[in-house]
């Protein structure tokens, strides 16, 4: 990151009347989320004011603030859509959000519209912003990041520029991380900790290694130590992130593993839980598993991505495990870590999954008993091996198999959540309840999240701002979509 741009920026922005506003739009997943709030601390460390409303078509085909709060967005001198490749409906949605600034920006020549992500490391994609979007300023992709006060600083001396020219084979050779950049964290109570980018499995339907590269992890006293600023400020809810997380290497000794990189993490001092996603079943070790039921800190969930539960359909994917595998596993899982909570991901509709072998996954998810899945219809992407795949599958096919996936496991889910019932739950709590058709009485509500991730609703008439803090919750109603009790 070069600092003597970032201060150039910020001295042009302070010897301005009126303190300069930006917007970050983020899509996807959690890394991205992560990606964002680097983009937000850069931002402000070059003298912008981070506003965090975001926008939303509305029915008359125009904008209007999300939650109906005020938003600023033409007076914004800077908008970035941080986008996600993994999936077209996301694609789709950053595409809808772009459209809608061109009227902002017809009424504001200064502002200044950026897209980065997963999605602009794409030729075709590049291709189509350029044709589209001419209004778009500047993009860059996700090994970009840390050039971001320079390609922001290019922008304003309207220097368009393209800053994803760079080929698969040069993504895949990126070794170094960017270490040291500002971040605006989402929340102060609830952290995200990078330990790994990349991933080396090439699902054969995921484009993630083809747009951020391969594996490569965080030196392991670089986590720690920002580990402990997070614990040492409070925090109470940090998540340990990766593309594949349990496949991480420390780059100066390559047998200090995930399991070794967790158990010291779990060393440091400070009442918080700890959670790492996403995880890959073929590299969950036995080591792992142990420390799980051992330690205190490890949050009682795992989202573990199953994706199909059929073996010649895990083998077209290169899933690299079984059905049976993945069932053994799940066993060893709930019988070394009392009530731990297990989520999974589902692709229905995969190109030639027949009927027979979709009631295979129905049947994995019974005996797995989710506490939750997200379940996505197959999403084809380009230059990946699925995309030459003969897709026989008509969409109504899909559709009606998404809709068999959902009900089972909200059956699963509904009975999993009534068992809570009479318990009492240490719940985080994150803030005011705001789903009014769901309060009775007339009470204020607050929601949080337990350790294994249940959405947990009380009532609450103090005065005391809880938000942040660890509260005791008597479970009362177990609902399809969360606990609903009362504090102790």
């Amino acid at each position: 990151m070069n600092r003597e741009i970032l201060n150039k920026i910020r001295e042009i922005n302070n010897k301005k009347t009126q303190k300069q506003k930006a917007c970050v739009v983020t899509f996807g997943c959690q890394q991205n989320e992560s990606d964002s709030e680097k983009i937000k601390g850069m931002l402000e460390a070059m003298g912008y004011e981070i506003t965090e409303s975001d926008i939303t078509a509305d029915s008359g085909g125009g904008a209007k603030a999300k939650d109906g709060a005020a938003f600023e967005l033409e007076n914004c001198g800077v908008v970035i859509i941080n986008t996600c490749a993994i999936r077209e409906h996301a694609e789709l949605k950053a595409f809808s959000r772009t459209g809608q600034l061109k009227r902002y920006k017809d009424k504001n020549k200064d502002m200044l519209i950026g897209m980065c992500g997963c999605m602009v490391e794409q030729e075709h994609i590049l291709e189509y912003i350029e044709k589209s979007f001419k209004y778009v300023d500047f993009v860059f992709g996700t090994r970009s990041i840390h050039k971001f006060p320079e390609i922001l600083h290019n922008a304003l001396l309207n220097l368009r520029q393209n800053n994803t020219e760079i080929t698969e084979t040069d993504i895949a050779n990126i070794t170094e991380i960017e270490e040291d950049m500002p971040a605006k964290r989402g929340s102060l109570f609830k952290a995200w900790v990078p330990v790994m980018y990349g991933c080396d499995n090439f699902c054969s339907y995921c484009v993630v290694p083809h747009v951020r590269g391969r594996e490569r992890s965080r030196k392991k006293d670089k986590i720690l130590d920002e580990v402990r600023t997070l614990a040492a400020n409070g925090y109470k809810d940090i998540t340990l992130l990766g593309q594949n997380v349990n496949s991480y290497k420390d780059p100066g000794n390559k047998n200090y593993d995930f399991t070794e990189l967790l158990r010291d993490v779990t060393e440091i001092e400070g009442d918080y839980w700890l959670r790492f996603i996403t995880s890959h079943p073929k590299d969950i070790s036995g080591n792992l598993i142990k420390l799980m039921g051992e330690s205190k800190n490890i949050a009682n969930h795992l989202h573990l991505p199953l994706q199909s539960g059929n073996n010649r359909i895990l083998k077209l994917m290169n899933r690299k495990y079984t059905r049976e595998d993945y069932l053994d596993l799940v066993e060893k899982l709930k019988d070394s870590i009392k009530d731990i909570a297990v989520t999974s991901d589902i692709i229905v509709g995969f190109p030639s999954e027949t009927e027979e072998e979709f009631e295979e996954t129905l049947d994995l998810i019974k005996r797995a008993g989710f506490d939750n899945i997200f379940p996505f219809i197959y999403s084809k992407r380009k230059n990946t091996p699925a995309e030459k795949m003969e897709d026989n599958i008509s969409h109504k096919e899909k559709t009606d198999r998404f809709a068999e996936l959902i009900k089972i496991q909200r059956e699963i889910s509904a009975e999993k959540n009534k068992a809570y019932e009479g318990k009492t739950v240490r719940v985080l709590a994150e803030g005011e309840y705001k789903n009014d058709k769901n309060k009775k009485n007339n009470g204020n509500y607050l929601s949080g999240r337990t350790s294994s991730n249940k959405l947990t609703v009380f009532e609450y008439n103090g005065n005391v701002d809880l938000t942040g803090s660890f509260v005791n919750v008597k479970i009362k109603e177990g609902r399809l979509h969360g606990l609903f009790g009362e504090l102790e």
